[in-house]
């Protein structure tokens, strides 16, 4: 199934360091406590991505890893960095920010290329992956400043700075692994491959995961052994303690299992942290107060505990995918703290929530603290139920609200996948799910037209999650919308489109017939003032519904728990009846 991408943002790396230099400024300016650290944490962030772009550029032009001076450069700055963040967070956030002059004057005299191709990391944006951890991990380790530190590109680079950071060590290489996603490989220099290869040194190899084959990391594994290091030499730094999923050989997990493994866990450092100053709750008492007792936990679907009275009413969720979720309570009241992501980004998504929160059609947000967001919990909401025929009452906030996103967030740049990509999903997943016969009635959206299609589209942040029970219904009548800030630069390949893709997203997970879903649509036109046109909706209708179809089947493979499994078949049969109905007319 095609469900997921590779969200990639081109820069210049001159505007990168000038980020680097705002961030510090910022972190200095700020009160010596987490709001100090957390934009310390953004710069480190944005100097990893510096040094993966660079290096990714280098690789591209050379078609293997090597050093270059540009390189040695980025590296240096993200040392620096990752030092200081690891100094600050020791400290409790009292130690002053980083002299960056020496580290930036060293990219006065070096040409860069106009442009780079940098990839946002997953784990610091959904996965609570906190860099922290790696330095934490290092110290525990026992090994040597002498460390060779090998971090694998994309977010690795980062990762084993902080790793560098915690041995002391200053000899840091980042590598690409290439090829399959589940048959990885390197192709490294002469030079780089000497280097890892030096007699003695003890190697760090860092990286988040392992996932489905666990194949950067053995895709790396197998290069050191080609280049003769021998295991013993070798020690694993992930982010969790699992082993490579069931795409990996077995002789890649028989390895694994016999390497040394060095971590630290959301859980060890946040919940039951070594300073009172790294509890999560602990960031927010200038906003709510103390916290009357730890933090509930309300990720992976246990939310739903507090939504609704039978369990046999609860939605499906894909529990591995859910961001970090917890109750706070101070002050005699309930707070929802969620996360929404590590550094600049999440200053935006803040930022979003706001606009969306003084607009009264989402919960109020109070404020952003290192990648957790404060928001009112509403305890006495009812989430929406599906497929009821009340739900009609509500089409006037559906537009408003979707009206409302197509005003005021315009997407910018490359954000999500074009026309075409969509019907290429659509296709693959309609084969794979119903089988090639029902391909056929997508034939009509020929090439011409979807370029015709193409020219009418106007790319927003689209909400990408429509489905009834993020819509809350309180007693004083209003209709919230949670969850609602960032799946437009989610990690599947969907990301920002049209509003009409909002609009057929609405239709489908609410059940709305054509009268309804003609409704939603002339209150969202004269809101955002133009015209969607009806083609659009009608091939973004199959489209969208093959998108789902596909998650759902990929959740169903991720998932074993019995009852959670009914609840995703249940909705893989309703939104596969859609789709077959939805092809059914294209074929008419």
């Amino acid at each position: 199934m095609l469900v997921f991408g590779k969200m990639t943002r081109p820069r210049d790396p001159r505007d990168l360091l000038s980020d680097i230099e705002y961030l510090v400024a910022e972190a200095a300016r700020a009160p010596a406590d987490i709001r100090r650290h957390g934009a310390l944490v953004a710069a480190f962030i944005e100097a990893g991505a510096l040094l993966q772009g660079l290096a990714d550029a280098d690789f591209a032009a050379q078609g293997c890893d090597a050093n270059s001076p540009q390189q040695e450069a980025a590296t240096a700055l993200l040392l620096t960095l990752g030092g200081a963040v690891d100094n600050s967070w020791r400290d409790g956030f009292r130690r002053e920010v980083p002299d960056l002059e020496r580290d930036l004057a060293a990219f006065t005299a070096l040409p860069l290329p106009a442009e780079v191709a940098t990839r946002w990391p997953e784990g610091f944006s959904y996965y609570a992956l906190y860099p922290e951890a790696y330095a934490v991990a290092a110290r525990r380790a026992g090994l040597g400043p002498g460390t060779q530190v090998i971090g694998l590109r994309s977010i690795g680079a980062p990762l084993a700075a902080m790793v560098a950071a915690g041995l002391g060590s200053d000899r840091l290489t980042t590598v690409r692994p290439i090829g399959h996603p589940f048959r990885r490989t390197l192709s490294v220099s002469e030079d780089t491959g000497a280097r890892l290869h030096e007699t003695g040194a003890a190697i760090a190899v860092v990286d988040e995961g392992p996932g489905l084959s666990g194949s950067s990391f053995g895709g790396t594994l197998d290069a050191l052994q080609d280049l003769g290091v021998p295991e013993p030499r070798i020690t694993l730094f992930p982010s969790h303690d699992g082993p490579p999923g069931p795409k990996a050989s077995e002789a890649r997990r028989a390895r694994w299992g016999r390497i040394p493994r060095h971590l630290v866990s959301f859980d060890e450092l946040m919940l039951h942290p070594e300073r009172p100053e790294h509890a999560i709750g602990a960031w927010f008492v200038d906003l709510v107060g103390r916290a009357e007792g730890p933090l509930e936990t309300i990720s992976g679907g246990e939310w739903r505990r507090h939504l609704y009275l039978d369990e046999a009413a609860w939605p499906p969720v894909n529990a591995w995918q859910e961001r970090r979720k917890f109750l706070l309570r101070a002050r005699g009241r309930t707070w929802h703290l969620k996360f929404a992501g590590l550094g600049a980004g999440a200053a935006r998504k803040a930022e979003r929530a706001g606009i969306l929160s003084e607009a009264e059609f989402t919960p109020v947000c109070l404020g952003l603290r290192h990648g957790f967001l404060l928001e009112h919990w509403h305890a006495d909401a009812q989430p929406l139920a599906a497929d009821r025929a009340e739900n009609i009452r509500w089409i006037d906030t559906l537009g408003r609200y979707l009206g409302f996103r197509a005003r005021h967030f315009p997407a910018t740049g490359n954000a999500g996948a074009h026309l075409d990509e969509l019907l290429a999903m659509a296709r693959h997943n309609v084969g794979e799910a119903l089988g090639q016969d029902w391909v056929r009635p997508l034939d009509i959206w020929t090439p011409d037209a979807v370029a015709a299609l193409g020219a009418v589209v106007r790319p927003v942040e689209t909400d990408n999650r429509m489905q009834p029970w993020k819509w809350l219904s309180l007693p004083d009548g209003r209709l919230l919308k949670s969850d609602s800030l960032d799946h437009h630069a989610g990690h599947d390949l969907v990301g920002c489109q049209d509003i009409a893709w909002d609009i057929v997203g609405a239709v489908q997970e609410f059940g709305f017939e054509a009268d309804a879903q003609a409704k939603l649509t002339a209150i969202v036109e004269e809101i955002c003032e133009r015209r969607i046109d009806p083609r659009l909706i009608a091939f973004l209708t199959p489209c969208y519904l093959a998108f789902q179809v596909g998650a759902l089947i990929l959740a169903l493979e991720a998932t074993s728990d019995a009852a959670e499994r009914q609840r995703l078949q249940v909705w893989r049969d309703r939104q596969t009846a859609r789709l077959c109905r939805s092809l059914d007319g294209a074929r008419a």
